[in-house]
């Protein structure tokens, strides 16, 4: 059993309250690692390292030498890539195949944002008003809470801390305590790459225990988030009880969208990918597939025949196209959603079914799982499933596709796959969602930025506009005049 501590002040120390909680492989089903459960004590002790990193060394560097070592970071990462992601993978149970292009993803963030450290910016107004001087600048935040899920914990984590570390901030890491493992190692790096102490902490626990204090803390100026809607509810109302800032980065029932003049072959495969890849288990993922009608039994035969031939298995043979479902609870919430559909008059055309045997390992194994005969106003096509289940339903012409695709409470991306440039441009105008992809689906990039309409989120992470999420702006009056007159002196 590999143990780890929290990360805190560049040490790895034990908690306080000497509490320790054990991570399981969601393959075998077996503990493999004891994760250290922090508390109330040891969120004030994070929160006061990193507190004075920005009155120390941290907050005294220049911007080019932050991105330096921004930069420095990712070099470490793709050096220890594979570790990296076999720790993560054993953690999730996503692909090898998978984690281990993400992982090598995660250190081109740092790389990026090192390059934009410096290239923070403010502005010389030009002013209405005689005799001053106003300029803007922008300043970071302060102590930034990052609070992520299961599903990818390094990348996730990437999104947050490379944006809020180039604007001079620093932060405390809170991973689902079903994945922690991974960010204690990127912690090792953060030191190993000569980042001062306090800049970069992690706590590992539960929300009671640690999440919920970390985001109440009052020297903690905001927090960013990535999970599902309830749950980012909770910290955006927990937030606000001390006026802080948030991202939120949360749930999603995206609609791809496939009309009848599309390339038949290469939608079946962006559909495939968009629900299947990772699971199922990622917030984009497009979990209702909206055909056009004339070409909807063509479309669901062929995705049939391949999604039924996908094989399943171990996360680690390399031939394994889907993994295990993450968690204990998340594999029961997958099942239990496959019945309701059922339940709601959905027709099963693929799998449906929980997979044993040997070859299964502890058996959190979900069938790769087709609906079709969807209705817009089923559970099963309204509500975040986060595993591979796909609902399939049919719509007349752009219009249609636009209403179904609409209606729903979330907004967090679309697909859309046509021939027709005309076509593309007007779906893209119309559909309610953060990110919309054509002929193509789940592309991302730090380069640009990511984030939901209506219940998928608050703000933005990826691109300049992460940045901004994490600066204060600031607003300067500066007086030419030498002379102040005296306001209560009358002139006759």
């Amino acid at each position: 059993m590999e143990t780890y501590k929290l990360f805190i002040d560049n040490e790895f120390v034990d908690p306080v309250g000497n509490e320790w909680f054990d991570t399981l492989d969601p393959f075998d089903g077996k503990p493999w690692a004891k994760i250290a459960r922090a508390g109330q004590v040891d969120v004030d002790n994070a929160v006061a390292s990193a507190k004075a990193a920005l009155e120390g060394e941290w907050g005294r560097m220049n911007a080019s030498s932050r991105g330096a070592l921004l930069w420095e970071l990712g070099r470490q990462i793709d050096e220890h890539a594979e570790e990296l992601a076999t720790i993560e993978s054993r953690d999730n149970g996503k692909l090898m195949s998978e984690v281990s292009g993400q992982v090598r993803y995660v250190a081109k963030y740092f790389y990026y944002y090192a390059g934009l450290a410096d290239k923070i910016q403010g502005a010389v107004v030009p002013m209405d008003k005689p005799k001053v001087f106003n300029y803007i600048k922008h300043e970071p935040l302060g102590v930034i809470a990052s609070i992520t899920p299961w599903n990818s914990s390094l990348l996730l984590t990437a999104w947050k801390v490379a944006p809020a570390l180039c604007a001079g901030n620093t932060v405390i890491c809170k991973p689902s305590e079903f994945t922690s493992a991974s960010l204690l190692v990127l912690a090792d790096l953060v030191r190993k790459a000569g980042i001062p102490a306090g800049v970069f902490n992690v706590l590992t626990g539960f929300g009671a225990d640690c999440g919920d204090p970390l985001v109440r803390h009052p020297d903690v100026a905001k927090v960013a988030f990535t999970g599902g809607d309830e749950g980012g509810r909770k910290v955006y109302a927990a937030a606000a009880s001390g006026l802080k800032g948030v991202t939120l980065e949360l749930g999603g029932k995206s609609p791809n969208i496939v009309f009848d003049d599309a390339d038949l072959d290469n939608a079946v495969n962006g559909v495939i990918t968009g629900i299947f890849s990772a699971g199922g288990q990622t917030c984009m993922a497009g979990s209702r597939l909206l055909l056009q009608e004339s070409i909807h039994d063509e479309f669901v035969e062929r995705l049939v025949k391949i999604t039924s031939a996908a094989k399943v298995g171990d996360p680690k043979d390399p031939e394994t196209e889907i993994g295990p479902v993450a968690t204990e609870p998340q594999f029961q919430k997958v099942l239990s959603y496959i019945q309701i559909a059922k339940d709601e008059g959905a027709y099963c055309a693929a799998g449906g079914n929980r997979l044993t045997g040997q070859k299964y390992g502890a058996g959190q194994f979900v069938e790769p799982t087709i609906f079709t005969g969807v209705d817009n106003t089923m559970r099963i096509a309204q509500e975040e499933v986060f595993g591979p289940v796909l609902s399939v339903l049919k719509f007349k012409d752009e219009d249609d596709a636009i209403r179904i695709g609409n209606d729903v409470r979330f907004g967090l991306a679309a697909g859309v796959w046509t021939a027709s440039l005309h076509r593309a441009m007007y779906m893209t105008d119309r559909l309610q969602a953060g990110t919309i992809w054509v002929n193509n689906y789940r592309s991302t990039s730090y380069t640009t930025p990511f984030g939901g309409y209506k219940h998928s989120g608050i703000g933005r992470e990826g691109g300049l506009d992460a940045v901004r999420e994490f600066l204060e702006t600031k607003s300067v009056w500066i007086s030419t005049d030498l002379q102040m007159p005296n306001p209560f002196v009358r002139k006759y």
